[in-house]
C-alpha cells in the first residue's frame, strides 16, 4: 500500500477542486478542440489535433495522480508552535553564507507564493524535523558532503 500523502485540509481542499474542474470543464474543452482539429482533415498532419491528444494526454495524467493523492490524503493540522514540522515555512542561513533562504516543509502541493517546497523526507527536512529559531543542524547532502544550516525562524 501507498504511504499517504500529508496535506493541510486547505491544500485537500484545493485539490478536490481541480480534480473536479479537470473532469468536468477540462475534459469538455479538451474534446471540444480535438473534434475542432478532427475537422481540419489529415490527421496525420495536423499539428493543431496532436496537439491537442498531448494536452488530453497531460490532463489524463493530471487526473490520475490527483484522484490517488486524494484517495490516499491524511490531513495534517499545521501546528505553530516554532518548531519545524510540515506546513510551516522555515528560513534558513546556510553556513558561510550571508543570505537566507525560505521554505515551506512539506509536499509540493502545498506549494505557496513562491516559496520554494522542502520535503520532510529529504535529507535536510528530515534534519530540520523539530528544530527551532537559533538552532544548527547538520546534514549529509546525496553527494556525501556534511552542510550545516542555521534555523533563523519558524513560522
Amino acid at each position: 500500500m501507498a504511504e499517504p500523502k500529508k496535506f493541510s485540509q486547505e491544500t485537500l481542499d484545493r485539490l478536490v477542486a481541480e480534480h473536479l474542474d479537470l473532469t468536468t470543464r477540462g475534459r469538455i474543452d479538451i474534446a471540444r478542440k480535438i473534434e475542432t482539429a478532427r475537422e481540419l482533415g489529415d490527421l496525420s498532419e495536423n499539428g493543431d489535433y496532436h496537439a491537442a491528444k498531448e494536452e488530453q494526454g497531460k490532463m489524463e495524467g493530471r487526473i490520475m495522480f490527483l484522484a490517488k493523492a486524494i484517495e490516499d490524503a491524511e490531513i495534517v493540522e499545521v501546528v505553530s508552535d516554532g518548531t519545524v514540522s510540515l506546513g510551516v515555512v522555515v528560513e534558513l542561513r546556510y553556513e558561510g553564507d550571508d543570505e537566507t533562504e525560505k521554505y515551506l516543509v512539506g509536499s509540493i502541493e502545498e506549494r505557496q507564493g513562491g516559496i520554494e517546497v522542502l520535503s520532510p523526507g529529504s535529507p535536510l527536512g528530515k534534519a530540520l524535523l523539530g528544530a527551532t529559531a537559533g538552532d544548527s543542524v547538520s546534514f549529509d547532502t546525496p553527494t556525501g558532503a556534511t552542510l550545516s544550516v542555521e534555523v533563523v525562524s519558524v513560522g
